[in-house]
């Protein structure tokens, strides 16, 4: 089993450090334009196996893509992070040019791997990734909903004093302020969240949960990379051990929801192939009508990434 992460900052630092923790794949390989900057990271984690007793080996390449071949999996976390006074059509541009070569060089050398697209803004660069590779849908997807699941259960642990491993949650829609969190669909230990929180806490944490990227922003002037490098790995572990887990994913809609032609999260079943089954919930209307705004933001993205390739082509 081998898996490639593209982009050694921090979130793909820390995506294949947690893959290499719990032994997913033989080898990793991380990927960087920078030079050096993948070769150090590489060999720096892997003199922490002998101390955290792990046997993944760990290879760094400096945009040389032949070393990537035969990968399984390949993670993407390349682009760069919007700067004062940049467009989103200006972040859009350069983030696509670049995940457009790195999905290019990558399915050169792996025609048969799954994508997992971590690169921001996340549902128009998983779109620009799945135009590349011209492979199924069910093999190019992006990492967000675990991600936001993630802060929404932890906020949820700390205002309600329990395990965060006891929380289930399910969210929807785009990555960003349109995400729609389902507090009808949250439980702890089964038990409706509802029942322990009073609706205007619930709905403090929800709105917190939206803006969640940001606080982080705010707080260190860059984005995260923790949690969102440990959400990316668990959607390589659920595929690379055939767990068939449970997961929010952004993903290729041909009708489900109602929705056709876009990229978007939700339920899915995660497994060796990819995506296994997308889940249909029994949305109510308030439910639905939020998830199509979520779309119409991201449909309005994804056009213009549309009207960028036609004038280059």
């Amino acid at each position: 089993m081998k898996i490639t992460v593209v982009g050694a900052g921090n979130v793909g630092a820390t995506c294949a450090n947690v893959i290499a923790h719990r032994e997913l794949a033989n080898e990793v390989v991380l990927v960087d334009i920078k030079e050096g900057t993948a070769e150090g990271k590489s060999l720096d984690m892997w003199q922490t196996a002998p101390i955290n007793l792990y046997d993944t080996r760990m290879t760094g390449s400096t945009n040389d893509y032949a070393k990537t071949a035969g990968s399984d999996v390949v993670v993407i976390t390349s682009g760069l992070p919007r700067k004062p006074g940049m467009s989103r059509d200006d972040l859009i541009s350069t983030n696509a040019a670049i995940v457009k070569t790195v999905t290019e060089n990558a399915i050169k050398y792996s025609p048969d791997a799954i994508f997992i697209v971590v690169s921001n803004p996340l549902d128009v660069m998983t779109y620009c990734a799945y135009l590349t590779a011209k492979v199924d849908s069910r093999k190019v997807f992006g990492m967000a909903g675990i991600l936001d699941t993630a802060r929404y259960r932890a906020f949820l642990a700390e205002a309600l004093d329990v395990s965060p491993k006891d929380i289930q949650a399910m969210l929807l829609g785009g990555h960003g302020d349109t995400m729609v969190p389902l507090p009808r669909y949250t439980t702890v230990s089964g038990i409706p969240v509802t029942e322990l929180i009073s609706d205007e806490k619930l709905e403090a944490i929800v709105q917190r949960t939206k803006v969640g990227g940001g606080e982080l922003v705010n707080l260190m002037g860059t984005s995260a990379w923790y949690a969102p490098g440990a959400a990316a790995a668990q959607m390589v572990e659920s595929i690379v051990r055939d767990q068939k887990r449970i997961f929010p994913v952004c993903a290729w809609l041909n009708g489900e929801y109602g929705l056709k032609d876009i990229y978007l999260g939700v339920p899915v079943k995660l497994g060796k192939n990819g995506i296994e089954e997308i889940i249909e919930l029994q949305l109510n209307d308030a439910e639905m009508q939020l998830l199509k705004d979520s779309a119409k933001a991201v449909k309005e993205v994804m056009d213009v990434l549309d009207r960028m390739n036609n004038q280059n082509s």
